[in-house]
């Protein structure tokens, strides 16, 4: 093996490992936005993590944040919860770098 195919094989590992390392991040956001979501619109225990859940799946909808986004807007409007449009997307972003130290943590 040439010291370019040891390389080029490196980059390829690397590039699956940072994109693993991004999806479990998102997925944990999604998990902790859920929960933060769920406590506003005033669930608890178990409905609360089924809420949660919910909020992951949601993101397999489309690629982003988007399908995301708009479920949570949705069930905050429907439950009358007043959170902007700059509060939820903030949320999201705080608790992705939450999301990345935990993750961090653990490997």
């Amino acid at each position: 093996m040439t010291t370019f195919d040891k390389r080029e094989e490196a980059f390829e590992a690397k590039f699956a490992h940072d994109e693993e390392l991004r999806f479990k991040a998102t997925a944990r956001r999604n998990k902790l936005l859920g929960l933060w979501a769920a406590e506003k619109l005033g669930f608890e225990g178990e409905k609360a993590e089924e809420y949660a859940k919910a909020v992951v799946r949601s993101d397999f909808e489309e690629p982003g944040d988007e399908d995301v986004y708009r479920k949570i807007e949705g069930d905050f409007k429907e439950g009358n919860v007043d959170q902007s449009e700059h509060q939820i997307r903030r949320t999201m972003s705080d608790l992705m770098s939450t999301a990345l130290e935990q993750i961090s943590k653990e490997g």
